[in-house]
């Protein structure tokens, strides 16, 4: 049995299931089909598009990171989901018919690129307002970074497709359909590395098309922004041929990701923010540096007019501009911050516009109405009818979530890691009915990436790994309920932002686990390359393994391409999963993100690879979890994912004998690039029962 449901890694929102599940012998379809979910928070957070109507500022539609679409019909008052029953949750980008308002175009899978993001499958359509949805294909290309309607006729559409960037494939670049989705044309394609990150039409001749190629690899271990394959690209004839552009005053060594805005107020000027190395990376001959470039005779020629890194920022998470169309020298910038240039670029005005939120990505301007605008963030939905001076803000109950926890309070409490969020404490129920405040859940230390970890002993004592700005080092923090303090038990203490893999001590990821031993709650493991642990609170910490995974040095290097990126996050060789036997004390299973499982059953004195054992199972997977089980101490579960090197398929094992061998157990699980999977977990009451999520769908 399985239920589609948002993303269980990076959910959009935090369900609870009804305890009936565990009471019949016998689970029917019938009976799987009448659960609900229902929503206990926390709300939150990651925007990243939205879309108006033209002249009329009642109806807007916003998609979420991995929250779905979601409709106002009362300018921003109220909200509803509209795409709950699709099996995707990542939106990439929203286009509405301004010749038919009731025709709407969604591209999955988001865009702006940072390692825990998800992709999509493909494009849908509706044709009532975006109150229903078909799938009309391209349900490979990954991530959707841009949609346009054709100004009079809502069957001609236009879609870039970044790619989902994990491994070479030929579903990048642009696309057309001509009969409303029934069939799609490749009408700009560069390489099988190259995607297409934004397109831009004259708006006030159709067949003038303006895309940025965007040459973007992405692995566990690297993310490389940049290359050969990236550039712009002119159609003068709707899309049937293309010319690159090259000299002319843009940047002659090889670039990154590229946005790209026109205006009806100048058709002849356009905007492109690019990606080049500020002066400090290279992927060419020599360094150059730049941010905005204009041309004012429709793409002949092109002036460096800005080089303020704000403009662009972090350029893989970021890259997006929008020009007013009614005033030519008023252009915005979605960044970390918000920004507007009114002298055509030149400079940024801090008194122009006030800030929506923090990590912008996406800006839709009413074409008729150059005040009206909406703006879609990490921190939600901002609408303005004043360009931007002031804002009305909403949160969707939309959060990403990295993991989720719970504690032995009776009623228990929910134990999260929100994205951009501290760690958070919430009820599983409340004193107002079904529902619970926001008010009711608090911030109980920690940061965003990491687990939130309540003592089995005493609930009031959380402890969590990472800090606001990821693992930053290994950094754990112990909590105390009762007086609302915090206190910093970090590992070593080494600030690694900045450092790639290979320079620093101790690999912590941005994600490293941690785990408080079932059998003594005074003792507290986490992981880098090697297992750490403490006995006595945090005040120290010993090291009880060797390195665990392959060091393989070729895998620890820089990060980021042309825009270095090196937090944590693409830490390679490091243990992603850690788990002790609640049967037997000292029995440890470990995975790696490397593809290596290890057990030691002495308590980390001694260990042996298991790796060897494993059938059927390709190299360098992300072992997600694993989860020892209740019953039988040689016996556990572990599910490895191998998205990041482009294989999608399911791989979730099963041993019985301490890992000597291992049974492959995927029978059910759906095919497609959703389902690679994410956890495993085993009822803690009824024998034999298991709960799999792959990226989409929760499996019984």
């Amino acid at each position: 049995m399985h239920i589609h449901f948002k993303n269980l890694v990076c959910f959009a929102f935090l369900f609870i299931f009804c305890s009936t599940l565990l009471l019949g012998q016998v689970l029917k379809k019938e009976e799987i089909d009448q659960l609900k979910f229902r929503h206990i928070g926390p709300v939150g957070n990651r925007i990243t598009c939205a879309v108006g109507i033209p002249g009329n500022d009642m109806i807007y539609l916003v998609g979420a990171a991995s929250g779905g679409i979601w409709k106002t019909t009362d300018g921003g008052i109220t909200w509803k989901p509209v795409f709950d029953d699709k099996p995707v949750a990542s939106i990439g980008a929203l286009a509405i018919a301004s010749s038919d308002p009731q025709v709407v175009f969604a591209g999955t899978g988001e865009s702006f690129i940072r390692s825990n993001v998800s992709i999509g499958n493909g494009v849908w359509k509706s044709t009532d307002g975006g109150e229903s949805w078909q799938q009309v294909g391209l349900e490979n290309t990954g991530r959707i970074s841009r949609i346009i309607i054709h100004p009079t006729n809502p069957d001609i559409v236009y879609v870039c497709s970044v790619g989902h960037g994990y491994a070479p494939q030929k579903e990048r670049g642009v696309y057309q359909t001509t009969d409303g989705g029934k069939t799609w044309k490749q009408i700009l394609f560069v390489d099988e590395n190259t995607g297409s990150s934004d397109l831009a039409m004259d708006p006030t001749n159709p067949r003038f098309l303006i895309a940025g190629m965007w040459q973007l690899s992405l692995r566990s271990w690297n993310r490389t922004s940049g290359g050969p394959g990236s550039g712009i690209y002119v159609s003068k004839d709707a899309g049937e041929t293309w010319t690159k552009l090259k000299g002319n005053g843009l940047p002659e060594q090889p670039v990154g990701k590229i946005a790209l805005a026109m205006t009806p107020a100048d058709p002849n000027r356009i905007y492109a923010l690019i990606e080049t190395g500020d002066g400090v990376e290279k992927m060419g001959e020599k360094t150059e540096n730049g941010e905005l470039w204009r041309s004012d005779d429709k793409s002949k020629t092109w002036k460096m007019i800005n080089s303020n890194r704000n403009l662009a920022s972090r350029q893989a998470y970021y890259t997006r501009c929008t020009a007013s169309p009614d005033r030519p020298n008023d252009v915005y910038f979605m960044t970390h911050m918000f920004s507007a240039s009114i002298d055509g670029g030149k400079s940024t005005d801090p008194d122009a516009v006030a800030e929506p939120a923090g990590d912008n990505h996406d800006l839709w301007i009413d074409p008729q109405n150059g005040a009206r605008m909406i703006v879609a963030s990490d921190g939600g939905v901002s609408i303005s009818k004043n360009r931007g001076k002031t804002w009305m803000k909403i949160i969707l109950p939309v959060a990403q979530l990295y993991h989720v926890t719970t504690d032995n309070n009776i009623p228990y409490n929910v134990l999260v890691n929100e994205q951009d969020n501290p760690s958070m404490r919430g009820p599983s129920r409340s004193g107002f009915g079904s529902t619970i405040p926001t008010g009711l859940w608090f911030e109980v230390g920690g940061g965003e990436s990491g687990f939130a970890t309540p003592d089995p002993k005493d609930p009031d004592v959380v402890w969590s790994s990472a800090s606001g700005t990821g693992a930053a080092g290994g950094v754990v923090v112990k909590y105390n309920v009762k007086n609302r303090q915090f206190r910093q038990v970090e590992i070593w203490p080494e600030y690694t932002p900045g450092h790639p893999a290979a320079e620093v001590k101790y690999r912590f990821q941005w994600t490293f686990p941690l785990l408080i031993s079932p059998h003594d709650h005074n003792t507290v493991y986490a992981t880098s390359q090697v297992v750490h642990r403490t006995i006595n609170g945090g005040q120290s910490w010993s090291v009880i393994s060797p390195d665990l995974t392959l060091n393989d040095k070729t895998k620890q290097q820089k990060s980021g391409g042309l825009t270095p990126d090196n937090i944590g996050v693409e830490y390679a060789n490091v243990i992603y999963a850690l788990e002790e036997s609640p049967v037997k004390k000292g029995v440890l299973w470990v995975g790696t993100n490397d593809g290596q499982v290890q057990l030691s059953q002495d308590d980390g004195k001694t260990w042996e690879n298991l790796t060897k054992n494993f059938i059927d199972l390709p190299p360098l997977g992300t072992v997600r979890n694993i989860d020892a089980s209740k019953w039988n101490e040689g016996k556990a579960y572990l599910v490895v994912d191998l998205h990041d090197v482009g294989n999608f398929q399911p791989f979730v094992y099963k041993t019985e004998n301490f890992g000597k061998t291992w049974k492959k157990i995927v029978k059910g699980i759906e095919p497609g690039n959703l389902n690679y999977c994410r956890s495993i977990k085993e009822d803690p009451i009824r024998k034999g029962l298991l709960y799999l999520g792959t990226e989409t769908t929760l499996y019984i």
